[in-house]
């Protein structure tokens, strides 16, 4: 029998909605998955990708990092571990520098054995490069083996990967896919292997209602129930309180009704997200975000989510500023390639947190054809006007509420799970935009190396 933790998404470093605190709260995280592997006497600990935030990790997130995992490695508990999007660099990875200093083991196409499992690894790859993919694994002889792998895999949510694919075309038969890449928990079967995400530590999005947690996976026939051999049992962490306050205003009502349904709330050192609806006066969320941090909350952040109403000679309502968008869009002479990422950046049914996988993507398709980064290029406007000059673009990614690139609006910030590839493609998910990868660049991902960071 063999009993691992399975997490991944933990995204240290982030400081969501710009907060120190809430940066250290994700560091806080990982390390009570460390401790309760300690304690609870597991024969290693399996992450699933996005370790880190950023694929430029401060020094203070570095020793942090480092000082968790050595409790784990005095412990005699292996740290297990694949390169998710968000802290993949072109050059050697992070996770490389930990099994240096014999504080990781970075999963791949050989066999990894713990107790009677073998782990394999799959780092995060990009959509247009999965053609190349040939899931070559080495043999091995234990009693049971499973892929770690970072990535959106069927049938679960924004999926871009043939889950059904990977295991056929897979040497191995694997048991169990453990996941990462989606920060919402999930358990599925697929062709008799057992195919699960744990979902992110800490809430790195808005849209992250539920509590955080792990998973704990025994491969075992008879703790497993016989013939199904895995066994998947959810864990919970106690982190950060999230308070949502969901309030429709009727006519008449204000502010003074805001501040009533918050008061409702335990507020202390919780994150406060308060989405307003209705017919009611208007509300000044300002007033109402200091209302609830004076009530004890670390963050407040409001949402008025009606629609406003505007003089006559203004075009555009701010309820849709699609439409002045798409009439600036109209305006710019953009290339093809610019057209397309800005179709991207903008679609309604593209997570945030896959934004930037998703414009990367898009980029290092058309990275052959030069024509389609001149502006004015084919389906564009031509030469007809070359005003308004180039359009700038943020992360995509997600994070916090400040609309920052990588950081989402106080109501639906998203960790670009692909988003710093971006997941963004949860979603996942988250830095700055002048990470984002140019058409000059893209060929190497837009990344930097380790060594350009130290």
């Amino acid at each position: 029998m063999t009993r691992v933790i399975h997490t991944g998404d933990t995204h240290i470093g982030y400081a969501q909605y710009h907060s120190p605190v809430r940066r250290q709260d994700f560091l806080d995280a990982f390390a009570a998955v460390v401790d309760d592997a300690v304690d609870g006497d597991v024969d290693a600990v399996v992450h699933a990708g996005d370790l880190f935030h950023d694929r430029r990790p401060e020094l203070a997130d570095l020793m942090g990092t480092i000082s968790v995992l050595r409790r784990l490695d005095d412990a005699g508990v292996p740290f297990l571990a694949v390169v998710g999007n968000h802290e993949s660099t072109r050059g050697g990875q992070w996770l490389d520098l930990f099994e240096r200093l014999g504080l990781a083991t970075r999963l791949g196409d050989e066999p990894t054995v713990v107790g009677d499992a073998a782990f394999y690894g799959l780092d995060h790859v990009p959509v247009s490069r999965r053609d190349d993919l040939d899931y070559a694994f080495a043999a091995h002889d234990a009693d049971y083996a499973a892929l770690v792998a970072h990535g959106l895999f069927e049938p679960f949510g924004y999926a871009d990967w043939d889950t059904e694919a990977v295991l056929a075309e897979s040497d191995v038969d694997f048991d169990a896919m453990l996941l990462g890449d989606n920060h919402t928990p999930g358990v599925a079967e697929v062709n008799d292997t057992w195919v699960t995400y744990p979902g992110s530590t800490e809430r790195a999005s808005a849209s992250e209602t539920e509590g955080r947690g792990y998973n704990l996976v025994t491969f075992d026939a008879d703790a497993a129930g016989g013939d199904d051999r895995v066994e998947i049992r959810r864990r919970a962490l106690d982190t950060r309180p999230f308070v949502f306050v969901e309030v429709e205003l009727r006519e008449g009502e204000g502010a003074a009704r805001v501040r009533e349904r918050v008061r409702q709330h335990d507020l202390d050192d919780a994150v406060v997200l308060v989405s307003v609806t209705g017919d009611g006066d208007p509300v000044t969320p300002a007033a109402i975000e200091e209302f609830a941090t004076e009530a004890g909350a670390l963050i407040a952040r409001v949402t008025d989510r009606r629609e406003v109403e505007t003089d006559a000679e203004v075009d555009v309502s701010f309820a849709d500023p699609e439409d002045a968008v798409r009439e600036r869009i109209e305006e710019m002479s953009l290339s093809e390639a610019a057209r397309d990422v800005d179709e991207a950046v903008r679609a309604e049914t593209l997570p945030d947190s896959n934004v930037r996988e998703t414009v990367k993507g898009r980029v290092e398709e058309r990275i052959d054809d030069l024509d389609a980064f001149d502006r004015g290029g084919a389906g564009g406007r031509g030469e007809e006007s070359d005003a308004g000059g180039d359009s700038e673009g943020g992360d995509g990614d997600a994070g916090d509420d400040e609309t920052d690139g990588d950081e989402d609006t106080a109501d639906d910030e998203v960790i670009d799970d692909d988003a710093d590839e971006t997941d963004d493609e949860a979603v996942d998910g988250d830095t700055n935009a002048d990470d984002e990868p140019t058409p000059e660049t893209s060929a190497t991902d837009g990344q930097v190396s380790m060594e350009d960071y130290l």
